[in-house]
């Protein structure tokens, strides 16, 4: 059975956190860094994972799983693995060509939807992959992420009326 401190000791031993002295995406600079893309790579960390979210939402009914791309896919592909849940993928944007879609996987208008993330900071992109869904007829009450670095994702989150469940909260990753 796949435990929160399995989990925290598979990335701890994969070199998933890691702490110095760190440039991140957004150019803060911050004495961690998360690389999730260690995680989402590693066949027993990604399968913990999906074990965890599917165990939280077993009583829920729920119609998809969606994730954005691209970190989260692999974390709602093997989530939709496990739980025989359809899968949902959120493009940051609308394609230009094909079919010009954003939601790549079947939406139908009041499916119960849970979305699943790697890594938060403020939530913001994780929110816009929300509302993407909500304007698409999807209904999404839980949001779950792997890792919160606990900077204001939880309270955005609350804001809109939405659960953010992290598996784990940053300092739980400290020694």
């Amino acid at each position: 059975m796949a435990s929160k401190e399995y989990l925290i000791k598979l990335l701890k031993e994969n070199k998933v956190f890691e702490q110095g002295h760190f440039v991140l995406a957004s150019g803060k600079e911050s004495n961690y860094y998360v690389n999730m893309k260690r995680a989402i790579t590693n066949p027993e960390i990604l399968k913990t994972i999906a074990d965890l979210i599917t165990e939280k939402i077993s009583e829920d009914n729920i119609d998809k799983i969606a994730g954005p791309a691209l970190g989260a896919v692999p974390i709602a592909t093997a989530a939709s693995l496990e739980s025989k849940i359809p899968l949902l993928m959120i493009r940051k944007e609308k394609k230009s060509y094909g079919t010009s879609k954003q939601i790549e996987g079947e939406l139908n208008n009041g499916d119960n939807v849970i979305v699943v993330e790697d890594v938060t900071t403020t939530g913001g992109s994780l929110l816009k992959a929300i509302k993407v869904i909500q304007d698409n007829g999807g209904i999404v009450k839980r949001a779950f992420v792997v890792v919160d670095r606990q900077e204001g994702a939880k309270e955005a989150f609350e804001k809109e009326g939405i659960t953010l469940e992290p598996l784990i909260s940053v300092d739980e990753l400290f020694d």
